[in-house]
């Protein structure tokens, strides 16, 4: 479903809302924030009180330097902070969520307690599951690249002129989501990135806000000497249980290890805290990652998707993997 498509209905919601309040997945990523504050630009263009919901403690490189720089500019709150917030009116409040549809992967399910259905806005490009949000208007398209592109699109059709830091930080989002434009990427994507790049974008910025720790960039590159092939195609990569990981690791580790000759399917697994492995899968389109890791209680699309498993060990979820890979061979 195009978010232009929505159109209509989008403005009807916002015209009636007081306040907007805007929440991602946990873990934050540049898609996510990206995306998150080109939707609160928007509102603030349309001149509503609008606020993002963070309750993650740690974040990624990119998205700290960029919180770092809007520290004050920008209305943030925790979770428990949203209540005190709400418009008197309940009706007039509103809930955007972007670039995820699942209660178990926003910040806070919490939140979802204090709107009805019909006061719910989901934007994603990923695939629905069991868990997916109830909403009277969810705008899925996982055609697109990234939810900074459905961002950008609805940006354009409300004719609106891009700060150029606000178009820099959604350009980040496009980038990261389809690896420097090699994943996911079509003539709109492209458009996209056009639009933002007429904006004021600035691709220097960019590669600041991706620029890589040395020492993770280093503990990625050993994952990949940890790499099994199966039927010459499809690159199974190992963590150490020793260590834990950002989920933004692993997933830059499944992103790279498509570039192999052959290679059209990429899983890593590792640790991402004492109790819970994470696999983040990748596939460049012959097979749907999310089908697969669906079956470990993941989702995502068909390119791109992460399943986190409890109490449990890489070795035991490497050998679930394994069973489902081959019943899908």
């Amino acid at each position: 479903m195009k978010i232009v498509d929505k159109k209509k209905e989008i403005k009807k919601h916002l015209r009636q809302a007081k306040s907007i309040f805007i929440m991602s997945h946990k873990d934050l990523d540049l898609d996510a924030l990206g995306s998150s504050l080109g939707m609160y630009f928007l509102l603030s263009r349309l001149h509503k009180n609008c606020y993002l919901i963070i309750d993650d403690k740690r974040h990624e490189l990119g998205v700290a330097k960029v919180l770092q720089e809007l520290d004050g500019c920008i209305n943030i709150l925790t979770s428990d902070k949203v209540e005190d917030n709400l418009y008197i009116r309940q009706k007039r409040n509103l809930l955007l969520i972007l670039d995820t549809n699942k209660t178990d992967l926003i910040q806070s399910s919490k939140v979802l307690d204090f709107f009805l259905e019909d006061q719910i806005i989901i934007f994603d490009h990923h695939d629905t599951g069991a868990t997916s949000i109830e909403s009277s208007l969810r705008i899925i398209d996982n055609e697109v690249s990234s939810t900074c592109e459905m961002v950008t699109n609805l940006l354009e059709s409300y004719q609106i002129t891009l700060d150029p830091y606000y178009a820099t930080l959604i350009l980040a989002g496009v980038v990261l989501d389809t690896n420097n434009f090699t994943l996911k990427t079509n003539a709109n994507t492209y458009y996209s990135a056009y639009y933002l790049a007429m904006m004021g974008a600035s691709s220097k910025k960019v590669q600041y806000l991706l620029k890589q720790d040395l020492k993770e960039y280093m503990e990625r590159q050993t994952m990949i000497t940890n790499v099994d092939i199966l039927n010459e195609k499809i690159a199974i990569s190992k963590g150490s249980p020793y260590t834990i990981y950002r989920k933004d690791e692993l997933a830059k580790t499944a992103d790279t290890l498509l570039f192999f000759n052959n290679i059209e399917l990429s899983f890593v697994i590792g640790k991402i805290n004492e109790k819970d492995v994470y696999v983040s899968g990748r596939s460049l389109g012959k097979y749907n990652v999310a089908n697969i890791l669906g079956k470990l209680g993941g989702g995502g699309d068909q390119m791109g998707a992460a399943a986190r498993i409890s109490n449990s060990s890489i070795s035991k979820v490497e050998q679930k993997l394994l069973q489902i890979l081959k019943k899908e061979e």
